[in-house]
Protein backbone atom coordinates (compact mmCIF):
# COMPACT_ATOMS: atom_id res chain seq x y z
CA UNK A 1 0.00 0.00 0.00
CA UNK A 2 1.25 3.36 -0.96
CA UNK A 3 1.95 5.51 1.71
CA UNK A 4 0.28 8.83 1.97
CA UNK A 5 0.99 12.17 3.10
CA UNK A 6 -0.95 13.68 6.10
CA UNK A 7 -0.44 17.36 6.22
CA UNK A 8 -0.47 18.66 10.16
CA UNK A 9 -0.17 21.91 11.14
CA UNK A 10 0.83 23.31 14.99
CA UNK A 11 2.95 19.97 15.11
CA UNK A 12 4.98 19.74 18.53
CA UNK A 13 8.43 19.51 19.03
CA UNK A 14 9.26 16.12 17.87
CA UNK A 15 12.03 13.71 19.28
CA UNK A 16 14.23 11.05 17.92
CA UNK A 17 13.05 8.88 20.28
CA UNK A 18 9.45 9.54 19.67
CA UNK A 19 9.39 8.40 15.95
CA UNK A 20 12.03 5.78 16.07
CA UNK A 21 9.85 2.53 16.45
CA UNK A 22 7.26 4.13 13.91
CA UNK A 23 10.11 4.97 11.51
CA UNK A 24 12.02 1.09 11.52
CA UNK A 25 8.21 -0.11 11.63
CA UNK A 26 7.52 1.77 8.30
CA UNK A 27 10.99 0.33 6.64
CA UNK A 28 10.05 -2.91 7.25
CA UNK A 29 6.21 -2.51 6.27
CA UNK A 30 6.33 -0.33 3.26
CA UNK A 31 9.79 -0.35 2.50
CA UNK A 32 10.40 -4.04 3.02
CA UNK A 33 14.04 -3.78 4.02
CA UNK A 34 15.71 -6.41 5.01
CA UNK A 35 16.02 -7.29 8.98
CA UNK A 36 20.00 -6.73 8.70
CA UNK A 37 19.13 -2.97 7.36
CA UNK A 38 16.29 -2.22 9.46
CA UNK A 39 18.73 -3.17 12.67
CA UNK A 40 21.43 -0.98 10.91
CA UNK A 41 19.26 1.68 10.86
CA UNK A 42 18.18 1.12 14.29
CA UNK A 43 21.94 1.47 15.64
CA UNK A 44 22.13 4.78 13.94
CA UNK A 45 19.23 6.25 14.55
CA UNK A 46 20.17 5.25 18.53
CA UNK A 47 23.82 7.00 17.65
CA UNK A 48 22.01 10.38 15.99
CA UNK A 49 19.61 10.03 19.27
CA UNK A 50 22.55 10.73 21.68
CA UNK A 51 23.95 12.92 19.80
CA UNK A 52 20.57 14.82 19.37
CA UNK A 53 20.19 14.81 23.12
CA UNK A 54 16.80 16.01 22.96
CA UNK A 55 16.75 18.66 21.04
CA UNK A 56 13.84 18.82 19.12
CA UNK A 57 13.90 17.66 15.00
CA UNK A 58 12.53 20.45 13.58
CA UNK A 59 14.87 22.61 15.43
CA UNK A 60 18.24 21.53 13.13
CA UNK A 61 19.80 22.60 10.68
CA UNK A 62 21.73 21.60 7.81
CA UNK A 63 24.54 23.17 10.00
CA UNK A 64 23.83 20.83 12.86
CA UNK A 65 23.36 17.77 10.79
CA UNK A 66 26.71 18.92 9.04
CA UNK A 67 28.75 18.96 12.91
CA UNK A 68 26.96 15.82 13.16
CA UNK A 69 28.51 14.11 10.65
CA UNK A 70 32.03 15.57 11.93
CA UNK A 71 31.49 14.11 15.06
CA UNK A 72 30.82 10.85 13.22
CA UNK A 73 34.12 11.13 12.04
CA UNK A 74 35.93 12.17 15.28
CA UNK A 75 34.83 8.55 16.67
CA UNK A 76 36.70 7.01 14.21
CA UNK A 77 33.48 4.85 12.39
CA UNK A 78 34.87 3.99 8.87
CA UNK A 79 33.76 5.75 5.68
CA UNK A 80 31.53 2.67 4.61
CA UNK A 81 29.65 3.53 8.20
CA UNK A 82 29.31 7.46 8.25
CA UNK A 83 28.01 6.99 4.37
CA UNK A 84 25.28 4.37 6.35
CA UNK A 85 24.29 7.12 8.84
CA UNK A 86 23.57 9.54 6.08
CA UNK A 87 21.57 7.78 4.34
CA UNK A 88 20.20 6.37 7.45
CA UNK A 89 19.19 10.09 8.64
CA UNK A 90 17.98 10.77 5.10
CA UNK A 91 15.60 7.82 5.29
CA UNK A 92 14.10 8.78 8.42
CA UNK A 93 14.13 12.99 7.55
CA UNK A 94 11.95 11.60 4.62
CA UNK A 95 9.68 9.99 6.29
CA UNK A 96 9.05 12.33 8.93
CA UNK A 97 8.26 14.63 6.17
CA UNK A 98 5.86 12.35 5.06
CA UNK A 99 4.28 12.26 8.09
CA UNK A 100 4.06 15.87 8.40
CA UNK A 101 6.66 16.22 11.31
CA UNK A 102 8.41 18.53 9.19
CA UNK A 103 8.09 20.32 6.06
CA UNK A 104 11.20 20.12 4.41
CA UNK A 105 14.20 17.49 4.86
CA UNK A 106 17.67 19.47 5.30
CA UNK A 107 19.38 15.46 5.59
CA UNK A 108 18.82 15.78 2.05
CA UNK A 109 21.25 18.15 1.16
CA UNK A 110 23.89 16.26 3.44
CA UNK A 111 26.92 15.36 0.84
CA UNK A 112 28.38 12.04 0.00
CA UNK A 113 32.13 10.65 0.79
CA UNK A 114 32.90 12.18 -2.59
CA UNK A 115 31.94 15.24 -1.90
CA UNK A 116 33.32 15.78 1.47
CA UNK A 117 37.06 14.78 -0.29
CA UNK A 118 36.74 17.72 -2.29
CA UNK A 119 36.37 19.78 0.45
CA UNK A 120 38.17 23.68 -1.12
CA UNK A 121 41.17 24.83 0.33
CA UNK A 122 39.82 28.11 2.58
CA UNK A 123 42.25 30.58 4.03
CA UNK A 124 41.98 31.49 7.97
CA UNK A 125 40.12 35.32 8.72
CA UNK A 126 43.90 36.42 9.83
CA UNK A 127 45.66 35.23 6.43
CA UNK A 128 42.91 36.90 5.08
CA UNK A 129 43.40 39.98 6.58
CA UNK A 130 47.46 39.72 6.23
CA UNK A 131 46.62 39.10 2.36
CA UNK A 132 44.19 42.24 1.78
CA UNK A 133 46.63 44.71 3.71
CA UNK A 134 49.86 42.86 1.88
CA UNK A 135 49.88 45.63 -0.88
CA UNK A 136 52.15 48.38 -0.14
CA UNK A 137 52.97 51.78 -1.41
CA UNK A 138 56.17 50.42 -3.01
CA UNK A 139 53.84 48.39 -5.50
CA UNK A 140 52.18 50.13 -8.72
CA UNK A 141 48.78 51.08 -8.03
CA UNK A 142 48.77 49.70 -4.76
CA UNK A 143 45.29 50.82 -4.21
CA UNK A 144 43.62 49.26 -7.41
CA UNK A 145 45.19 45.97 -6.39
CA UNK A 146 44.09 45.96 -2.60
CA UNK A 147 40.55 47.19 -4.05
CA UNK A 148 40.73 44.11 -6.23
CA UNK A 149 41.51 41.88 -3.42
CA UNK A 150 38.61 43.39 -1.10
CA UNK A 151 36.21 42.98 -3.56
CA UNK A 152 37.02 39.49 -4.34
CA UNK A 153 36.49 38.64 -0.29
CA UNK A 154 34.14 41.27 0.27
CA UNK A 155 31.43 39.87 -2.46
CA UNK A 156 32.88 36.15 -3.15
CA UNK A 157 32.64 36.74 -6.90
CA UNK A 158 34.88 34.99 -9.29
CA UNK A 159 38.07 36.52 -11.23
CA UNK A 160 35.60 37.14 -14.78
CA UNK A 161 33.09 38.55 -12.09
CA UNK A 162 35.44 41.03 -10.34
CA UNK A 163 37.57 42.04 -13.73
CA UNK A 164 34.29 42.61 -15.28
CA UNK A 165 32.73 45.08 -13.34
CA UNK A 166 31.39 48.24 -14.62
CA UNK A 167 31.82 51.23 -12.69
CA UNK A 168 27.86 51.33 -12.63
CA UNK A 169 27.48 48.38 -11.44
CA UNK A 170 29.01 49.49 -7.56
CA UNK A 171 26.96 51.30 -5.79
CA UNK A 172 29.37 52.15 -2.60
CA UNK A 173 26.80 54.50 -1.19
CA UNK A 174 23.92 51.79 -0.98
CA UNK A 175 26.02 49.33 0.01
CA UNK A 176 26.22 46.86 -2.79
CA UNK A 177 27.14 45.65 -5.65
CA UNK A 178 25.79 44.31 -9.02
CA UNK A 179 27.43 40.97 -10.54
CA UNK A 180 27.13 39.04 -13.77
CA UNK A 181 27.92 35.13 -13.12
CA UNK A 182 27.61 32.48 -15.61
CA UNK A 183 25.47 32.46 -18.33
CA UNK A 184 25.13 36.18 -17.60
CA UNK A 185 22.68 35.95 -14.64
CA UNK A 186 23.02 38.96 -12.57
CA UNK A 187 22.90 38.96 -8.48
CA UNK A 188 23.47 41.89 -6.04
CA UNK A 189 25.28 41.47 -3.89
CA UNK A 190 26.43 43.48 -0.57
CA UNK A 191 29.89 45.69 0.00
CA UNK A 192 31.23 45.74 3.51
CA UNK A 193 32.85 48.91 4.69
CA UNK A 194 36.64 47.97 4.15
CA UNK A 195 36.24 46.99 1.01
CA UNK A 196 33.94 50.20 0.07
CA UNK A 197 36.82 52.46 1.67
CA UNK A 198 39.92 50.69 -0.54
CA UNK A 199 37.11 51.09 -3.90
CA UNK A 200 36.96 54.85 -2.96
CA UNK A 201 40.52 55.35 -2.44
CA UNK A 202 41.18 53.60 -5.57
CA UNK A 203 38.84 55.71 -7.18
CA UNK A 204 40.01 58.92 -5.95
CA UNK A 205 44.13 58.44 -6.16
CA UNK A 206 44.42 55.90 -9.31
CA UNK A 207 41.99 55.17 -11.59
CA UNK A 208 41.98 58.35 -13.19
CA UNK A 209 45.42 58.11 -14.10
CA UNK A 210 44.49 54.68 -15.49
CA UNK A 211 41.75 56.11 -17.42
CA UNK A 212 44.13 58.63 -18.95
CA UNK A 213 45.94 56.21 -20.51
CA UNK A 214 43.23 54.99 -22.62
CA UNK A 215 42.35 56.06 -25.76
CA UNK A 216 38.71 56.66 -25.14
CA UNK A 217 36.36 56.77 -22.25
CA UNK A 218 36.11 53.29 -20.64
CA UNK A 219 33.27 52.36 -18.29
CA UNK A 220 35.07 49.46 -16.76
CA UNK A 221 35.64 49.80 -12.52
CA UNK A 222 39.11 48.30 -12.19
CA UNK A 223 41.86 49.27 -15.15
CA UNK A 224 45.45 47.72 -15.98
CA UNK A 225 48.06 50.19 -16.68
CA UNK A 226 47.01 50.81 -20.08
CA UNK A 227 44.00 51.59 -19.01
CA UNK A 228 41.84 48.82 -20.37
CA UNK A 229 39.94 46.47 -18.40
CA UNK A 230 41.98 44.51 -15.73
CA UNK A 231 41.68 40.40 -17.48
CA UNK A 232 40.52 38.00 -15.23
CA UNK A 233 44.55 36.28 -15.43
CA UNK A 234 45.76 39.63 -14.64
CA UNK A 235 43.61 39.71 -11.44
CA UNK A 236 44.93 35.56 -10.89
CA UNK A 237 48.83 36.97 -11.11
CA UNK A 238 48.00 39.73 -8.72
CA UNK A 239 46.47 37.19 -5.88
CA UNK A 240 49.33 35.03 -6.30
CA UNK A 241 51.72 37.65 -5.73
CA UNK A 242 50.89 38.44 -2.68
CA UNK A 243 49.54 34.98 -1.21
CA UNK A 244 53.85 34.69 -1.67
CA UNK A 245 54.57 37.69 -0.22
CA UNK A 246 52.37 36.58 3.06
CA UNK A 247 54.06 33.05 2.96
CA UNK A 248 50.62 31.16 2.20
CA UNK A 249 50.38 27.89 -0.26
CA UNK A 250 51.19 28.93 -3.72
CA UNK A 251 48.26 26.96 -4.59
CA UNK A 252 46.17 30.12 -3.71
CA UNK A 253 44.00 31.67 -6.14
CA UNK A 254 40.91 34.06 -6.50
CA UNK A 255 38.94 30.82 -5.79
CA UNK A 256 40.37 30.55 -2.43
CA UNK A 257 39.17 33.65 -2.02
CA UNK A 258 35.28 32.54 -2.93
CA UNK A 259 35.53 29.42 -1.23
CA UNK A 260 36.83 31.56 2.01
CA UNK A 261 34.22 34.13 1.58
CA UNK A 262 31.50 31.32 1.83
CA UNK A 263 32.83 29.29 4.59
CA UNK A 264 33.38 32.29 6.88
CA UNK A 265 29.72 33.24 6.46
CA UNK A 266 28.39 30.24 7.31
CA UNK A 267 30.92 30.08 10.45
CA UNK A 268 29.61 33.47 11.64
CA UNK A 269 25.89 32.00 11.66
CA UNK A 270 24.37 32.85 7.69
CA UNK A 271 22.13 30.53 6.33
CA UNK A 272 23.03 28.54 3.64
CA UNK A 273 20.38 29.81 1.22
CA UNK A 274 21.66 32.95 1.57
CA UNK A 275 25.29 31.89 0.81
CA UNK A 276 24.03 30.06 -2.40
CA UNK A 277 22.06 33.51 -3.70
CA UNK A 278 25.66 35.33 -3.27
CA UNK A 279 27.61 33.23 -5.03
CA UNK A 280 25.15 32.96 -7.41
CA UNK A 281 25.37 28.90 -7.29
CA UNK A 282 22.04 27.53 -9.37
CA UNK A 283 21.67 24.46 -7.40
CA UNK A 284 22.25 24.53 -3.16
CA UNK A 285 23.89 21.30 -3.94
CA UNK A 286 26.65 22.76 -4.55
CA UNK A 287 26.43 25.21 -2.12
CA UNK A 288 26.55 22.46 0.55
CA UNK A 289 30.23 21.54 0.44
CA UNK A 290 30.75 24.54 2.87
CA UNK A 291 29.04 22.59 5.77
CA UNK A 292 31.93 20.39 5.68
CA UNK A 293 34.50 22.80 6.13
CA UNK A 294 36.54 24.32 8.79
CA UNK A 295 35.20 22.10 11.71
CA UNK A 296 37.77 22.85 14.17
CA UNK A 297 36.12 26.79 14.02
CA UNK A 298 33.03 25.27 13.75
CA UNK A 299 33.30 23.58 17.20
CA UNK A 300 34.78 26.79 18.82
CA UNK A 301 31.91 28.62 17.94
CA UNK A 302 29.46 26.09 19.59
CA UNK A 303 31.61 25.77 22.48
CA UNK A 304 31.58 29.95 22.97
CA UNK A 305 27.84 29.88 22.28
CA UNK A 306 26.25 27.25 23.29
CA UNK A 307 24.65 26.85 26.81
CA UNK A 308 26.06 22.94 27.51
CA UNK A 309 29.38 23.70 25.61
Amino acid sequence: MAFQHRKKLNVPPASVSRWRDAFLNYCRSECHLSPNTVKAYARDLDRFSRWVDGRPIQHLTIRDLSDYVAWLHEENLSSASISRHVVSLKMFYRYLKLEGIISESCADLLGSQKLWQRIPQVLTPESIDRLLTSPRQCDSYYRRDRAVLEMLYATGCRASEVSGLLMRDVHLDEGYSLCRGKGDKQRLVPVGKRAIDAVREYLKHERPRLAASANETTNWLFLSTRGRPLSRQRVWEMVKKYARRIGVSASISPHTMRHSFATHLLVGGADLRQVQEMLGHASIATTQIYTHVDQSRLKKVHHQFHPRG
